[in-house]
């Protein structure tokens, strides 16, 4: 429900706390955390309800690993394509052909 700072037990105890008729208000006065947030805790639970349209904390998580695959991927990628570039360029003592390894 949130990508980090506060244990999901906790966001899931405001959230309740919400549901229960507290004001975001008194809750973010008495935790100590900002109302800001708490919007933004109960925003993403409705979306993971289904009330709201959004991506859910599930697909949030999901795209967030393909892209961090991506990434991975994209290194690899470039590595292998300096490689290839490293050895097209080394060449034999006798001329333009490669050495055979």
């Amino acid at each position: 429900m949130g990508r980090r700072g506060h244990p999901a037990e906790f966001r899931r105890r405001v959230l309740d706390l919400l549901h229960a008729g507290r004001s975001v208000a008194s809750i973010a006065h008495d935790l100590q955390i900002s109302d800001q947030t708490i919007y933004a805790w109960r925003r993403q639970d409705r979306i993971d309800r289904g009330e709201i349209p959004g991506l859910s904390t599930a697909e949030n998580a999901e795209l967030r690993a393909a892209k961090k695959r991506i990434a991975e991927l994209e290194l690899q990628l470039a590595v292998t394509t300096k490689a290839v570039e490293v050895l097209k360029a080394d060449t034999s003592p006798k001329g333009d052909t490669r050495r055979s390894s």
